[in-house]
C-alpha cells in the first residue's frame, strides 16, 4: 500500500466519524502482526522498540531507547542493528496502522517475534508511560500527525 492510499484512508475515516482507535485499527489493519498493549510492552525489558513514524514525529518524542526506522522511507539497515531474528521487536507509530505495515516488512526480512504496539505512542502516553525528545529528555509533547488525528491522544501536549 502506498503513502497516498494510506493518507486517503486516514482522511476517509475522519469523514465518516471514526471515533476510536479500535475502530480505526479494525478498519485498516489485517492483524497479521499481533498487537501488544502498552502495559504489557512496558514490562518486557529485553524488547527492542522501533519507531515507524516520520522523523519530525520521532524527534518531537519517542519511546525511550526506540530506534527510528521511518515509514515512507523505511530504513532496512535495522537488519544490521538487530542481528537476532528471534528478538522481541515492538513496532509503533501514532496508533498502530503504519507500524503494522513496517512490522510485516520486518517479518518478511526474517524476524520471528514482531509485535505491533496497540494504539501506538498515543496509548503509550495515555497510559502515563515516559516519552523522550531528540535530546533524550523526558517530554509531554507528542507529534500527532495532524489536528484530526490528535483526538486519540488524551494526555500530553499535542504537536502538529
Amino acid at each position: 500500500m502506498n503513502y497516498f492510499t494510506l493518507l486517503f484512508m486516514f482522511i476517509f475515516s475522519f469523514g465518516f466519524g471514526q471515533n476510536s482507535v479500535d475502530k480505526v485499527l479494525k478498519l485498516y489493519n489485517s492483524e497479521k502482526i499481533p498487537y501488544i498493549k502498552a502495559n504489557e510492552a512496558s514490562k518486557i525489558k529485553s524488547a527492542i522498540f522501533l519507531d515507524a513514524r516520520e522523523i519530525e514525529e520521532y524527534t518531537t518524542s519517542h519511546i525511550e531507547g526506540a530506534i527510528y526506522v521511518g515509514y515512507k522511507k523505511f530504513d532496512k539497515s535495522v537488519v544490521e542493528k538487530i542481528a537476532d531474528k528471534n528478538a522481541t521487536i515492538i513496532v509503533y507509530c501514532s496508533i498502530g496502522v503504519r507500524s503494522e505495515r513496517i512490522g510485516d516488512k520486518l517479518f518478511k526480512l526474517g524476524y520471528k517475534n514482531v509485535l505491533n504496539l496497540y494504539g501506538g505512542i498515543f496509548e503509550w502516553k495515555n497510559n502515563d508511560f515516559k516519552v523522550v525528545n531528540s535530546n533524550n529528555i523526558e517530554t509531554d509533547s507528542v507529534h500527532t500527525f495532524n489536528k484530526k488525528w490528535s483526538k486519540y491522544l488524551k494526555k500530553g501536549v499535542k504537536v502538529y
